[in-house]
C-alpha cells in the first residue's frame, strides 16, 4: 500500500513539473490571485537569498586587440557622395565664374573649359542656356551639363563636359524636349508685368495673356489694384529642366470685378487652333488691338505737343515705342496699298482691308511687303525704326474709315468676332472646358496661396 502511494505520489509530482514547465505565466497569475483574494489575511513574502549589497565584488578584465590597430582614421574607405546644383549662363561668363557661381573648385576642369573649341562655341559668351554641374563632395568637376534649343524642331542640343580620371572630354547629343503644363496666377499691383515677375511666370507667357485679353481689356488704362489672373501654359523640358515656355492652354483674368477667360482649342480636322471663350464663343476679332506685340503706348489718339514742330496738333493714331528692329504685324486681314518712303512717315505702308478700312504702319526701319501684296492678320510686314520726322524708334499706326482717321482701340473694340466652335466639335471642346475649368481653379488657389 505504501509503495502505491509513493508510486502515486511520483506520478501527481511529474505532472505538475510538466504543467509548470507548459504554463508558467498561468500559474504566476494563479498564485498572485490567491494571494490578493485568499481570505482577506495577510500575506509577507520573505527573501532567504543574502543582501545583493553585501555580495562581494571582483573586478575582471581581458586584453582585447583593436580593430583600427595601425590605421590611420583618414586612410579608411569611407564612401563619398556627389553634390549637384542648376543655374543659367550668363553672356560675361569665363570658365572660371561660371564653375564658382556653380560652387565647383577644379582648376583642371576650367582650364579644359576655356582650351576646348566645343565649349567656346557653345556656352561661353551665350546667355540663358541652362548649365548643370555635378562634382565630388570635395568640389571636384564630374560631370557639366548645357542644354539649349537651337530651333523649333522640338529637339534641344546636349553638351556634356566629363571627367574620366585625371582626363576631360566634351561630346553634343541631340535629344526629344517634353511638353509638360504648369499652373500659376498672380495679382495686380502696378502692372501686368510686375505682377508675372513675382509669379516667376516667363514673360513671353504674360505676353500672350495680354495677347488673349486686349480686345476686352485696355492693359494700358483700365487695369485695377487688386486685378488678378490665373493661367495654365506649356513648358518646354529637356531632363527634367524647364527650357522655355510654349503656348497658353487656358486663362482667366479678373479686370474690375469682371472675369474674361480664354482657352485654346483645335477643332478635328482643322489647320490651326484659335482661342475661345469657355462659352465656345471666338475671341478672333477682324483686327488685333495692337501692331506689335504687347508694349507701353507712348502716345494715344489725342491732341498733343509735337516733338518736332513745337506746336499743338491733332495726333491721329497711337504711338508704340519699342527698340528698333521690333516685328510690325497688320493688325487684319487685306492689301498692301502702299510700301515705300512718304514725307514726315518715313518708311510706310499702307494697308487696305475691307469695308473701307486702312491702316498706316510708319517710321519702320525695313519694309517686309510690296505693293499688290496680300496680308494675313498678324502678318510681319516690317519692323520699328526712327525714319521720316520722328524723334526716336517708335511706330506711329493709324486706323482710317472711309478716310477718316478714327481711334484704333475703338475700332478693334467694335470688329466682329469670328465664329464660334462648331457643333460637331461641341461635344469635344465641351470636355476640354471642363478640365480647364479645374486646372483654372488649381491656379487661382496657388494665387492665393502665395498672396497669403
Amino acid at each position: 500500500m505504501i509503495h502505491g502511494l509513493t508510486t502515486a505520489s511520483a506520478a501527481l509530482l511529474d505532472r505538475l513539473s510538466l504543467t509548470i514547465q507548459r504554463h508558467p505565466k498561468r500559474l504566476t497569475a494563479a498564485i498572485a490571485a490567491v494571494l490578493l483574494t485568499g481570505g482577506g489575511g495577510a500575506f509577507a513574502v520573505a527573501s532567504f537569498a543574502p543582501d545583493p549589497g553585501e555580495l562581494p565584488v571582483r573586478m575582471v578584465s581581458y586584453p582585447v586587440e583593436s580593430l583600427a590597430d595601425n590605421v590611420v582614421l583618414g586612410e579608411l574607405d569611407m564612401p563619398g557622395f556627389s553634390l549637384f546644383r542648376s543655374e543659367q549662363v550668363r553672356s560675361s561668363d569665363t570658365p572660371e565664374s561660371l564653375l564658382q557661381r556653380m560652387g565647383v573648385a577644379d582648376p583642371a576642369a576650367a582650364a579644359f573649359m576655356r582650351g576646348d573649341g566645343t565649349v567656346r562655341q557653345n556656352v561661353l559668351g551665350r546667355t540663358g542656356r541652362v548649365v548643370s554641374a555635378e562634382t565630388t563632395d570635395d568640389h571636384r568637376l564630374i560631370r557639366l551639363t548645357v542644354r539649349w534649343v537651337p530651333d523649333d524642331s522640338g529637339n534641344f542640343r546636349r553638351l556634356i563636359v566629363e571627367r574620366t580620371g585625371d582626363k576631360f572630354s566634351t561630346r553634343i547629343e541631340t535629344a526629344k524636349m517634353t511638353v509638360n503644363s504648369r499652373l500659376a496666377g498672380g495679382v495686380i499691383q502696378s502692372s501686368l508685368f510686375a505682377a508675372t515677375d513675382a509669379s516667376n511666370i516667363p514673360d513671353a507667357v504674360a505676353v500672350q495673356v495680354a495677347e488673349l485679353f486686349s480686345g476686352n481689356i485696355d492693359f494700358r488704362r483700365s487695369l485695377r489694384k487688386g486685378d488678378r489672373f490665373s493661367v495654365v501654359y506649356e513648358t518646354l523640358e529637356a531632363d527634367g529642366e524647364p527650357l522655355s515656355s510654349g503656348r497658353v492652354l487656358s486663362a482667366e483674368f479678373v479686370n474690375n470685378g469682371k472675369s474674361h477667360e480664354a482657352i485654346w482649342f483645335q477643332e478635328p480636322g482643322a489647320s490651326k487652333g484659335a482661342y475661345y471663350s469657355l462659352k465656345g464663343e471666338s475671341l478672333r476679332r477682324a483686327y488685333l488691338a495692337s501692331p506689335v506685340e504687347f508694349s507701353r503706348v507712348s502716345s494715344g489718339f489725342a491732341m498733343r505737343m509735337h516733338p518736332i514742330l513745337k506746336t499743338w496738333r491733332a495726333h491721329l493714331g497711337t504711338d508704340f515705342a519699342a527698340p528698333t528692329g521690333t516685328a510690325v504685324r497688320t493688325v487684319g486681314d487685306g492689301v498692301v496699298e502702299f510700301a515705300g518712303v512718304q514725307n514726315g512717315y518715313g518708311n510706310v505702308v499702307f494697308v487696305k482691308h475691307r469695308n473701307q478700312h486702312v491702316t498706316v504702319y510708319a517710321h519702320l526701319s525695313r519694309i517686309d511687303v510690296r505693293q499688290g501684296q496680300s496680308v494675313e492678320q498678324g502678318q510681319t510686314i516690317g519692323a520699328v525704326g526712327a525714319t521720316g520726322w520722328a524723334t526716336g524708334p517708335h511706330l506711329h499706326f493709324e486706323f482710317r474709315v472711309n478716310g477718316q482717321h478714327q481711334d484704333p482701340m475703338t475700332i478693334v473694340a467694335q470688329s466682329e468676332a469670328a465664329a464660334p466652335v462648331s457643333a460637331a466639335a461641341r461635344p469635344a471642346f465641351d470636355r476640354l472646358a471642363s478640365g480647364m475649368r479645374i486646372q483654372l481653379s488649381a491656379a487661382a488657389l496657388i494665387e492665393q496661396a502665395s498672396a497669403n
